[in-house]
């Protein structure tokens, strides 16, 4: 059983180095092929972009399929992927291989969850879920940081060298060590969809939508903006974006011990301390040394949102959990999407320094959506004492 999970979370670890891999090499790929930052940003929105408009289709589409061949599919097509893009002869080819792999990332996360739940008895499914889902932090402790630095010590191709040989070993480890899984029955969906008349689940998908897009806006770009802001160097780079993952973890395991508490006021404590965060890497990311303890606390409260998000959004739909998952995972790349995308725009009207301003309009509105939510759920508290 504990084998299945890791092996599973082994799979998400090459995929997320894959698909977040990027943002460490940038500012060479930028200059490598000559294009302007904000296009070389595409390479990440892209691929978010091909999740979550693709996500709920290309599940539909495998459905009927053998579930242990269609994860091993999918990380054939990653690990080939990332050798195409390793000798991509022009930025086209590399977005082209990028996208490819994008369109079967929601079908691995899918299934890899679903199998993780259905694994274990019900009131263990959710560490379960956690032991799978943990492939994706390391991936930031690791992975992205591990990329980096292999760009810098080599040249970037090497960089989807190694994701592509992390997919080969994952490849390798579900043939050998994943049992067959069986296929589940067909969902009633028609039945599922009646969760999208609920108010409070659109209320809370665009307050996840914000919070994501505030996220990615700056860190999308942070490699490039501690390059030409703080003046540090690839190995430099590359140890801050450890320093962030490290933070990560820690601020993970906080928000899942707060949340656990209040949803809204961990929710609030998230939007105002990263605005801060934010606002505190414009007025000092010039500084080394400040700079190093900034990175820090960035990643301390940056890595919690995507757990703040998920809550928020599948506590909407408790009766639906796998559907209201699905809708978070197209969500929340969409979000990657906007963020990277309003960054790179940022970024070529204003210049870098100014890109800590784009997070900070969009947690505004993240804090406007979340009041908007508690008054109307104060609102409705007098009905249902009535009631």
């Amino acid at each position: 059983m504990k084998r299945t999970l890791y092996v599973l979370a082994l799979g998400i670890f090459g995929i997320a180095t894959t698909e977040f891999g990027v943002i460490g090499i940038l500012p060479q790929l930028s200059s490598a092929f000559h294009v302007s930052i904000d296009k070389a940003g595409w390479l990440l929105s892209a691929f978010a972009l091909i999740i979550a408009l693709f996500g709920p289709f290309m599940m539909m589409l495998v459905s009927g399929f053998d579930r242990k061949k269609i994860l091993a599919l999918v990380l054939a097509i990653f690990a080939v992927s990332n050798i195409i893009a390793a000798f991509s002869p022009s930025f086209n080819v590399l977005l082209i291989a990028r996208i490819l792999p994008a369109f079967l990332h929601p079908v691995f996360w899918s299934i890899g969850l679903a199998t993780a739940a259905n694994s274990v008895p019900p009131e263990q499914s959710p560490k379960a879920v956690s032991i799978v889902f943990a492939g994706f932090t390391i991936a930031s402790v690791f992975g992205i940081p591990l990329a980096t630095f292999m760009a810098d010590i080599f040249n970037w191709q090497a960089s989807f060298i190694l994701s592509a040989l992390i997919n080969t070993l994952s490849f390798a480890g579900l043939l050998w060590l994943l049992p067959p899984i069986p296929t589940p029955e067909k969902n009633k969906a028609v039945g599922q969809a009646k969760i999208f008349k609920k108010k409070i689940l659109w209320i809370n998908l665009m307050l996840a939508c914000l919070m994501i897009s505030a996220m990615y806006s700056t860190y999308g770009y942070m490699a490039v903006y501690l390059a030409q802001i703080t003046k540090m160097k690839g190995g430099e780079i590359s140890l801050m974006l450890l320093l962030f993952g490290i933070a990560g973890v820690a601020g993970n395991w906080l928000a899942g011990k707060y949340l656990s508490k209040n949803i809204d006021t961990t929710t609030l404590v998230f939007i105002v301390l990263l605005a801060i965060v934010h606002l505190l890497l414009f007025f000092f990311g010039s500084y080394f040394i400040p700079m190093i303890v900034m990175v820090f606390f960035w990643g301390l409260v940056h890595t919690g949102g995507f757990l703040i998000s998920n809550v928020n959004v599948t506590s909407s739909a408790a009766e639906a959990p796998e559907f209201v998952n699905s809708i978070f995972t197209s969500c929340g790349n969409l979000a990657v999407t906007i963020g990277s995308t309003v960054g790179g725009l940022t970024i070529t009207k204003a210049g870098i320094h100014q890109i800590p301003f784009t997070s900070i309009v969009l947690l505004a509105l993240s804090l406007g959506i979340l009041l908007m939510k508690n008054i109307r759920k104060t609102s409705e508290s007098p009905m249902k004492l009535e009631a």
